[in-house]
């Protein structure tokens, strides 16, 4: 009972000689947090230690407390018991240790337990430059926060302790943030994080955690398709969607736009006709959509882990107030093999041109202005000409401050392409009909040799009868015969 006494006011190492050689024998205790350590505003948690079946009475001592926090008397043999928290604030935060007592003396300490209270002030996490890293690169992770805070910490999704802790640096816009250094990275592993602030007097009193921001190894697997049903320029108001398809097995398809500071929009797999896939809805179209936008496969087996990217640029139609002119050189009509240039002319300073064929999903082709007899223009050569250049065609102006925003489309221009498709199929049918003709004549031409030998059994002086009709009725024939 003496040493009991003792306990109920010495914190850890304070143990007399004796005690501490008799501890030497007793398991260490292990002590851990449920649900976890990092815990909000006015939850409930619970403390566990697990030490010896010998062990007869637990003690909880909290860091910076002269007396015992909690203790547990043991009615039934077991080696754990649990003190609960039935309402976490910022008193139950702290560092936390456990010790046992057993016939033999005291335990030795448990290693220390950080329990963390989350009260507000969510931070923003973000990958810098983009939440898609190739394997085996390194990305850096910024979290930031507009209460300077004066530390951050990082976490990893799965683990209970800290990934990374770093002092913050100040924002000259206000605020502070911290740059953690996050690699290599790679595809067998998730690579989720979220990120929380605090400040230096309050050490387990942490901000409320960052939304959670998920990397994404890219390069370990195919490529999928991402196009839209209305190409790649609209209108503006106009409503658009994105399509991700892939013939590999993906189970979600995150797509993100260039130069965004949000995290991928994530959906899961849309299975149609043999292909997995998702659809990204992004209404109706506004200036703040322009961009660049990339689509991932995502699978859901670490082992298998890895989006691979492929890009969209999407443009914004009619920002730009002029409307450039398209013509062709030498004609709209052309034969297979020649070649034909079509020119894109604008009075407006344009800096690049862009030229766009209906009907497919392909970027516009891009061609830097030039300046020539008080005209913008530019050339887009197509040469040999096949039948695949058939089509109609459109040419834009774009500036070089807002490459993604164009000029209203020029009037549309057609190119014919002759000699193939439509002729060919003339010439089919014309050759059908010569070999059907051919076919007739030799029929015929059967006949009258059957006849011919069935005429050689009658009497020569007998012609026969579709003979003697047709001398009928040629004038004198009956007087010949």
């Amino acid at each position: 009972s003496g040493q009991t006494s003792q306990r109920d006011f010495l914190p850890g190492l304070s143990v007399g000689p004796r005690t501490r050689a008799q501890a030497g024998t007793l398991l260490r205790p292990t002590i851990w947090a449920e649900p976890g350590s990092v815990m909000p505003w006015g939850t409930s948690v619970t403390i566990w230690c697990q030490g010896s079946l010998e062990a007869q009475e637990y003690h909880l001592y909290k860091e910076g407390e002269s007396r015992v926090w909690d203790r547990q008397k043991l009615m039934e043999l077991r080696d754990k018991t649990k003190f609960s928290i039935t309402h976490m604030t910022d008193v139950h935060a702290g560092r936390y240790h456990c010790y046992y007592f057993s016939p033999t003396g005291w335990s030795e300490p448990s290693d220390p337990l950080e329990l963390v209270v989350v009260t507000g002030g969510k931070p923003s996490l973000s990958a810098l430059p983009s939440p898609v890293v190739t394997s085996g690169g390194n990305v850096t992770l910024q979290c930031a926060s507009w209460m300077g805070f004066h530390r951050f910490v990082l976490m990893k999704e799965g683990e209970s302790q800290p990934s990374w802790t770093l002092v913050s640096q100040s924002v000259p816009t206000g605020g502070t943030k911290a740059l953690f250094s996050v690699g290599p990275m790679t595809p067998s592993v998730t690579w989720t994080f979220r990120c929380y602030g605090y400040y230096s007097n309050t050490p387990q009193v942490w901000s409320d955690p960052s939304d959670p921001l998920e990397l994404l190894v890219s390069g370990v697997s195919g490529k999928p398709t991402l196009l839209t049903q209305q190409g790649p320029v609209v209108t503006s108001g106009q409503s658009l969607t994105l399509q991700c398809h892939s013939g590999i097995g993906y189970h979600r398809f995150p797509l993100s736009r260039e130069g965004a500071p949000d995290p991928p929009r994530q959906l899961g797999r849309q299975p149609q006709a043999g292909l997995s896939g998702a659809d990204f809805p992004l209404g109706p179209v506004r200036p703040s959509h322009r961009g660049r936008y990339t689509s991932y496969g995502h699978r859901q087996s670490p082992q298998s882990k890895g989006p691979t990217a492929t890009h969209l640029p999407f443009l914004s139609l009619g920002q730009l107030p002029y409307i450039p002119s398209l013509s062709v050189q030498p004609r709209r009509m052309v034969a297979p093999g020649e070649n034909v240039t079509l020119l894109c002319q604008s009075q407006s300073s344009v800096d690049t041109f862009l030229l766009s064929k209906e009907g497919t999903a392909n970027p516009p082709l891009r061609r830097r202005s030039k300046s020539r007899a008080g005209q913008h223009q530019a050339e887009f050569s197509m040469s040999p000409v096949t039948s695949a250049h058939r089509g109609t065609y459109r040419c834009y102006g774009s500036s070089r401050t807002s490459a993604y925003l164009l000029s209203q489309p020029s009037d549309p221009l057609e190119l014919l392409v002759s000699g193939e498709s439509s002729d060919s199929r003339d010439y089919m049918v014309e050759n059908l009909t010569r070999m059907g003709v051919a076919v007739l004549i030799l029929v015929v031409l059967g006949i009258l040799l059957l006849e011919a030998q069935h005429s050689q059994r009658r009497t020569p002086d007998t012609p026969p009868s579709h003979v003697a009709e047709l001398w009928a009725c040629i004038p004198g024939a009956q007087r010949r015969l």
